[in-house]
């Protein structure tokens, strides 16, 4: 018996901001909706999957975000992403380097920490030249 690989992640959200989730993650992160299961669909939430990504928004009723604990999304043309979410108001942050990647967060609209990172190299833009 072994686990081979992570299915999804799910993380929090606040009831009745669905609307919000999609502006985030379909239509700022590019992640396109898919629509949950009928049994499913009657407790809140939103599913964002593309073929190798699945990030599942569940409503908690008790919300609280996740300001620690976040996933740490692999993007390629983080620099266009960074200036794409700044303009829509984002705030991006940085962190101590990680060897091998160029990274920074940013949180969702609920306040959901989310790590974008980028093989180092791969993006012929520098960070600082979007951190304006």
């Amino acid at each position: 018996m072994r686990i081979t690989v992570i299915d999804h992640v799910q993380l929090a959200m606040p009831a009745d901001r669905e609307a919000a989730a999609r502006e985030f993650y379909a239509g700022l992160l590019g992640i396109p909706e898919r629509p949950k299961p009928a049994h499913l669909a009657k407790r809140g939430g939103c599913w964002f999957e593309s073929a190798s990504l699945k990030i599942h928004l569940g409503v908690e009723a008790d919300f609280r975000p996740a300001r620690r604990a976040h996933p740490a999304l692999l993007v390629d043309g983080l620099p266009a992403l960074m200036a794409t979410l700044k303009r829509a108001g984002c705030t991006m942050k940085d962190d101590e380097p990680l060897a091998g990647y160029v990274r920074a967060f940013v949180d969702d609209p609920f306040g959901n920490r989310i790590e974008l990172m980028e093989p180092q190299g791969a993006s012929s833009v520098s960070i600082t030249e979007t951190s304006e």
